[in-house]
């Protein structure tokens, strides 16, 4: 699995040495010169990029116009579509619309798995297959998760509820071993321990070590046991972090994996 962690302004440059690729937020590259800038450097260097639709970020996809814009600018290796939190026709709406617009060769579409239960998720990953998509991503946090799992602790069951979900997919056959997987965000980081076994996991992405360093949660051996409360959203331009827990958490975070 190769991994991106999302990172304040300040740890944009440092970012290169401990993410295996970048994962880019559309609405930032218009917000802030020096993240438009490293991106740009960061491409002409010849960095493998994912760029994001900031569902996560903005509680909407970012303005179509503007991710056209920065899709044909910058070209990423990878665009993850418009979809719509835990709302599965809306999300393949977009997903059958994205499909047959003319984007960079070179960019590879992702579509997202939106499910309310188990049955939306089958319909949803069987459908961006039969349009044609070469990869799709499984969100963090959707509720339906918690069915799949009778855990105590919400975050953990959220974490296992995925994981129940994608074995599920698999078992049955809907996901097969070619296939290209993107996991969006985590709850715990142990979690990504769990998919192993799984050779279709190809990318995750989460600033999970980021905001434990923010809260001053230092990552105990087998992970965390909540969700760290920070938010990128209001940590964008901070430059207070205790760079030895950082280092301490990244670190953590690449044991656990292996």
């Amino acid at each position: 699995m190769k991994i991106s962690h999302e990172v304040p302004i300040c740890l944009l440059e440092d970012s290169l040495d401990f993410n295996d690729y970048q994962y880019c937020l559309p609405h930032l590259l218009d917000q802030d010169e020096d993240y438009k800038n490293f991106f740009y450097k960061a491409k002409q260097q010849g960095v493998y990029i994912i760029m994001d639709n900031s569902l996560h970020e903005l509680g909407h996809a970012y303005d179509r116009s503007r991710l056209l814009y920065w899709i044909n600018e910058l070209k990423p290796n990878e665009f993850i579509v418009p979809d719509v939190w835990q709302e599965t026709n809306a999300s393949i709406v977009n997903a059958k619309e994205w499909i047959n617009l003319e984007l960079p060769k070179e960019v590879t579409k992702v579509a997202v798995v939106q499910a309310k239960n188990f049955l939306d998720a089958v319909l949803c990953y069987q459908t961006y297959k039969d349009l044609g998509y070469q990869k799709i991503a499984f969100s963090y946090g959707a509720e339906y998760y918690l069915e799949h799992s009778s855990h105590p602790n919400k975050n953990l069951a959220k974490a296992l509820g995925r994981i129940e979900v994608i074995s599920r997919l698999y078992n049955i056959g809907i996901i097969q071993p070619t296939d290209r997987v993107h996991l969006l965000g985590c709850q715990v980081p142990q979690e990504f321990s769990w998919y192993k076994d799984m050779p279709f996991i190809e990318t995750i992405d989460t600033s999970n070590p980021i905001m434990a360093t923010l809260d001053g949660i230092q990552y105990g051996r087998n992970g965390l046991t909540d969700k760290p409360k920070a938010n990128m959203n209001d940590h964008f331009y901070t430059t207070n972090l205790d760079y030895n827990l950082l280092d301490w958490n990244l670190r953590m975070f690449r044991k656990l994996l292996k």
